[in-house]
């Protein structure tokens, strides 16, 4: 039976697009945020991940997991590529920085299938990555950062006195605060700077220090600053923090993400606030930082945002529409898995 030329009883379901997650890790509150968003939006939609490991968390929290070569291996990108081949999938995420360079320099290649990278461009990449790189690009464009040195000037800086002590020591090509040190004087700069590769030194920063989630909108446009109080840290990424609603940094974040082209998608800052005022921005991260939760849940909707966007809606963002002084603390939690059946993961 037909009325008004549709047949009664037969309902046309559109498949779910498919969002993919690389690197997925342990970001189970993340994927959360985005399950979340399409039930706001009513959307169908479903998660995928990637990981190199089966026990991955976040993994088994997808309605489909998938292992990977390692970001290093040649068959990386071919492998993603098939993924987003065979299930729709309209939009990729990273979480990490392992494979940011590639993806950028792949984006084309996902565009073609249908798929959008939420990852900025190569030379973004380049100067993120490159901690020598961030502190060229922050002096040239007027930004506050701490001294640098490579690990020879700081040594003879120190012996002439012209070094205050301590110094911050670091990979200038690291992530996660992996290698990371403080040193008190040129002997514990020598012993580990030998055991640090590619080590560079920095002056230590001092003050209050933060990290604020950026949202970049498709068009390039910083659309929200959301600034975040690291309260306390484990293995390098925030365990503790507290929203502040502070405009200054609002807007001299907002200032620098411009100049430095990034997005689309979540960037992340980190700065210290020195008694003085003044800023020392240390970082910068083109991808969700791992306290992006904090941010959203305080109404930074990065996930409905992003999803709304990809749908070709432009979403009502208010530069200060979060919740200011809220506090984020973190504790374990269990993913619990049923063997030999590990739920979603392919092998």
């Amino acid at each position: 039976m037909k009325r008004n030329g549709k047949q009664m009883g037969i309902q046309r379901v559109e498949p779910a697009e498919g969002v993919l997650f690389t690197c997925i890790g342990r970001r189970v509150s993340l994927l959360n945020a985005f399950r979340k968003a399409t039930r706001r939006l009513r959307r169908a939609v479903r998660f995928y991940g990637t990981d190199v490991h089966p026990l991955s968390p976040a993994l088994q929290s997808c309605d489909e997991g998938f292992l990977v070569k390692a970001t290093s291996h040649p068959q990386y990108i071919g492998q993603l590529l098939s993924i987003v081949r065979r299930h729709r999938i309209r939009l990729l995420i990273p979480t990490v920085d392992l494979d940011l360079r590639l993806l950028a320099e792949n984006k084309p290649r996902f565009a073609e299938l249908g798929c959008r990278v939420l990852v900025s461009d190569p030379e973004v990449i380049d100067i993120c990555q490159d901690k020598r790189k961030t502190c060229e690009f922050l002096r040239r464009e007027g930004f506050g950062c701490p001294a640098t040195f490579s690990v020879r000037a700081a040594l003879a800086a120190g012996s002439r006195g012209e070094l205050s002590w301590p110094c911050f020591v670091k990979p200038w090509d690291g992530h996660a605060g992996k290698g990371a040190i403080i040193v008190r004087d040129r002997k514990e700069l020598r012993f580990y700077a030998q055991r640090i590769p590619n080590a560079i030194c920095q002056e230590f920063a001092q003050g209050t220090e933060y990290t604020c989630d950026v949202y970049i909108d498709f068009e390039g446009n910083v659309r929200s600053v959301t600034p975040r109080r690291r309260l306390e840290v484990r293995s390098g990424e925030v365990s503790k923090a507290q929203i502040v609603k502070n405009p200054r940094i609002m807007k001299e974040v907002a200032r620098l993400i411009r100049s430095l082209g990034a997005g689309p998608g979540v960037a992340t800052v980190q700065l210290f606030l020195t008694s003085k005022k003044q800023f020392k921005f240390i970082e910068i991260n083109p991808r969700f930082g791992g306290g992006a939760p904090l941010s959203i849940r305080a109404g930074a909707d990065f996930p409905r945002w992003i999803l709304q966007e990809l749908a070709g809606k432009r979403p009502r963002i208010g530069f200060e529409a979060f919740q200011d002084q809220l506090v984020m603390l973190r504790y374990d939690a269990e993913v619990w898995v049923d063997p030999p059946d590990m739920k979603g993961v392919r092998i």
